[in-house]
């Protein structure tokens, strides 16, 4: 059964239940206001009756006058002695000799019944004719309701009618109206539909009712068909790199094989090309490998509380043995500050930044280093003097594999490919920091890492 379907029958029980239950409100008021109409008559005609009836000398109850009741009266009245004889009658049942309602004889207070005499529908009122407590008679007046049963078959059958119809325009309005408000959803069952079928997505949908919850829909849909256009073509991208970073180094490897097979004995310089070859295929896997961990949630971050300034001082020294004296390396400023964090990660970004910045520098170049506060943050601040990078290539280089002229994500000899500075912006960002760089073309590069300072003791 289908939405709209669904929202249709829905509407039309709603408007069944709402309206029935108005009906028998309706219903009800107007039977309780007729039937009060036909008792206050009846009660009216016994005052009557009661006001010219008295007790002779011989304690019999005489009516002197009872109200004119022609022929064509619905109005009867009866008098009867607690004798069960019938002391008085109005002239329109001057031939009936049954009492209107026998069981109302026997009443000790007045009572309003319905019965049926003869096949004729009354309405009874008894009322006990009582001297100082002691029942004398019973006064009976009744009336015809068949007008009244009437009106209320009518007012039955009006009210049945018009339920009728209120379900039928409440089920078409809802069906109607359904096709109108889900008419959006279909556009988006349709893009759904023709970007599985055509593997295309860069479809939208457009979005002309941003007001309510299905345009929220809309631009949530929308909104995650650009985030994945955005993966799928950072995926193709991804692949079409990492083919590319393979077809170079295992072109390498199958040519010095070749070479060797041809040599009867083997090669040194062949097989040292292999084996960097290798360890950089290897190198190449461990970051991918390390990338897809962390992407995929599950590279777990032990954190506790690191010294910066030891972690610093620990990669000056490594990072004075890699440059062979080829690059200054000097620390220019440094605070005591701890942060929150995995102090191996965070080695890891440093050891990378700092290579990065050796890689750059020209031989008699320096590479400064500081940390310092700012705020509630601790900046690592890496700088060189090598030949900057382009602006063009700023916003890129975080990247993975981003290739530009001059970009930093790939080293002059060719040995790096594009992975480093990926991994360094994902550990300090699941650290709760920020990376930054700024460039100039020809004076250099400079990292700021600014880190959440650990308050704690």
């Amino acid at each position: 059964m289908s939405l709209r379907t669904q929202l249709s029958l829905l509407y039309s029980l709603l408007a069944g239940v709402v309206f029935a239950a108005a009906a028998v409100i309706v219903y009800t008021l107007v039977s309780v206001l007729l039937v009060d109409q036909i008792d206050n008559t009846l009660t009216s005609t016994a005052d009557l009756v009661m006001s010219s009836t008295r007790i002779n000398a011989q304690g019999q109850v005489v009516v002197d006058q009872l109200p004119a009741m022609d022929v064509t009266s619905p109005r009867y009245i009866q008098v009867w002695n607690t004798a069960g004889d019938l002391i008085s009658k109005s002239q329109n049942i001057s031939s009936l000799q049954l009492s209107l309602d026998p069981d109302g004889l026997r009443y000790p207070k007045p009572a309003y019944r319905d019965v049926e005499l003869n096949h004729v529908p009354l309405r009874v009122l008894s009322v006990p004719l009582q001297v100082s407590g002691r029942k004398m008679a019973a006064l009976q007046v009744g009336t015809n309701r068949a007008l009244v049963d009437e009106a209320q078959g009518i007012l039955r059958t009006v009210l049945g009618i018009a339920l009728a119809l209120a379900i039928l325009v409440a089920g078409l309005y809802g069906w109607l109206g359904t096709s109108l408000v889900l008419s959006p959803l279909e556009k988006v069952t349709e893009a759904a539909r023709s970007i599985a079928n055509k593997d295309d997505l860069s479809r939208r949908i457009p979005n002309v009712t941003r007001k309510n919850e299905i345009g929220v829909l809309i631009d949530a849909f929308n909104q995650t068909l650009d985030r994945l256009e955005d993966i799928f073509n950072k995926q193709k991208r991804f692949l079409a790199d990492v083919s590319h970073e393979l077809r170079t180094p295992l072109t390498v490897i199958k040519g010095n094989a070749g070479l060797l097979r041809k040599m009867k004995e083997p090669d040194e310089e062949s097989l040292r090309e292999i084996e960097v070859e290798v360890d950089r295929l290897t190198r190449l896997v461990g970051d991918l490998l390390l990338l897809a961990q962390a992407e995929a949630g599950k590279l777990d971050l032990h954190m506790q509380p690191v010294e910066l300034d030891a972690l610093l001082t620990e990669v000056l020294k490594q990072a004075r043995v890699l440059s062979l004296d080829k690059v200054q390396i000097h620390i220019d400023e440094i605070d005591e500050l701890k942060v929150q964090g995995d102090r191996d990660r965070l080695k890891q970004v440093l050891i990378n930044l700092v290579t990065n910045a050796i890689k750059y520098t020209p031989v008699g170049g320096r590479v400064g280093l500081r940390l310092v506060p700012a705020g509630d943050m601790a900046q690592l601040i890496i700088s060189d003097t090598g030949p900057g990078i382009p602006s063009n290539d700023l916003p890129h280089i975080f990247e993975r594999f981003y290739r530009g002229d001059k970009a930093r994500t790939r080293s002059l000899d060719g040995s790096s490919y594009g992975l480093g500075l990926s991994i360094v912006f994902w550990i300090i960002k699941n650290h709760g920091g920020d990376i930054e760089v700024k460039s100039i073309e020809g004076q250099g590069t400079t990292f700021i890492v600014s880190l959440p300072i650990y308050k704690g003791k």
